[in-house]
């Protein structure tokens, strides 16, 4: 098994880890679906452009995990709960630190109103000193669960209203429409989609890690940790991620392994296995089940 690059697991407080997850993480996809119609197009970073920015910001992080107040202030002015926010407030944090990367901040959450219509909203728009090009960002942190035969329409979130295929859908026909904002055109646009990936299991071979013999998109990148899901309980022991673990889990278990499973994300007492436990619905269990 090929070794992954998680460097974040190195720094101990909380909220550091996940800013380093947030940066060093590759995108959850290592290409644009061939399947997906594009009408605006948009590009995904390589995994070595994350790579680069954490060893960049690595002197910044370790400064961070002595003394994390600086980042724990930025993140309270954040009020809501949603895993999704607090990811957008990590990146606009390292964003921030301009000394450490090549892009200028030009602008973060910029709504585009004509006519007292809301027609968008920009979650980063960047000057890459580098290119000397502006670039458009969008974020998203993002969990979806494979089903069937993992083509792209098949991939379903925990709300399964919101698949990735209408995520990426949304993206190109509207995320990515613009062209010019406060007078600057937009040269390049990137999706940054990070999170993770969920296999349908098989309870025996659950910590094989060997993704099972399915035939798993190209576009699905491999070069980082993909999880499972299921209906069942595996074993050995796993204990459930606190809420703000799903980002990254902390250094330490922080909570017992479980006995009482409810639908959530575990971590394997173990391993770096993760398991998405989803309760089957009642109208699918039989008598021997109850």
């Amino acid at each position: 098994m090929t070794m992954l690059f998680e460097p974040w697991k190195q720094f101990q407080h909380s909220a550091v880890r996940q800013l380093a997850f947030s940066i060093a993480s590759p995108n959850i996809l290592s290409n644009i679906p061939p399947e997906l119609s594009l009408q605006h197009v948009f590009d995904l970073h390589p995994n070595g452009f994350w790579q680069q920015q954490y060893e960049n910001y690595h002197p910044r992080l370790l400064e961070l995990d002595q003394n994390p107040q600086p980042l724990i202030d930025f993140l309270a002015q954040l009020k809501s709960t949603r895993l999704g926010l607090r990811f957008e407030y990590l990146m606009w944090f390292w964003l921030q630190d301009d000394m450490y990367h090549h892009f200028k901040l030009i602008g973060h959450s910029i709504q585009i109103i004509q006519k007292k219509q809301t027609l968008g909203e920009l979650d980063f728009l960047l000057f890459n000193t580098q290119t000397q090009q502006v670039e458009h960002w969008e974020v998203a942190l993002k969990y979806y669960l494979a089903e069937a035969n993992l083509s792209l329409p098949h991939w379903y979130g925990l709300n399964r209203t919101d698949t990735l295929q209408r995520k990426l859908n949304h993206f190109t026909q509207k995320q990515f429409q613009f062209e010019t904002v406060q007078d600057h055109s937009i040269q390049k646009r990137f999706a940054v989609l990070k999170g993770q990936l969920y296999l349908p299991t098989i309870p025996k071979n659950i910590l094989d890690n060997d993704y099972l013999a399915l035939n798993i998109p190209t576009w699905v990148n491999q070069a980082r940790n993909i999880g499972y899901w299921g209906h069942h309980i595996p074993q050995p022991n796993y204990y459930r991620l606190q809420r703000q673990e799903w980002i990254c889990h902390d250094a330490t278990l922080s909570s017992p392994p479980a006995y009482w499973w409810s639908n959530g994300l575990y971590k394997s007492t173990e391993k770096e296995q993760f398991y998405m436990f989803r309760q089957a619905s009642f109208i699918c269990l039989n008598v021997e089940q109850l």
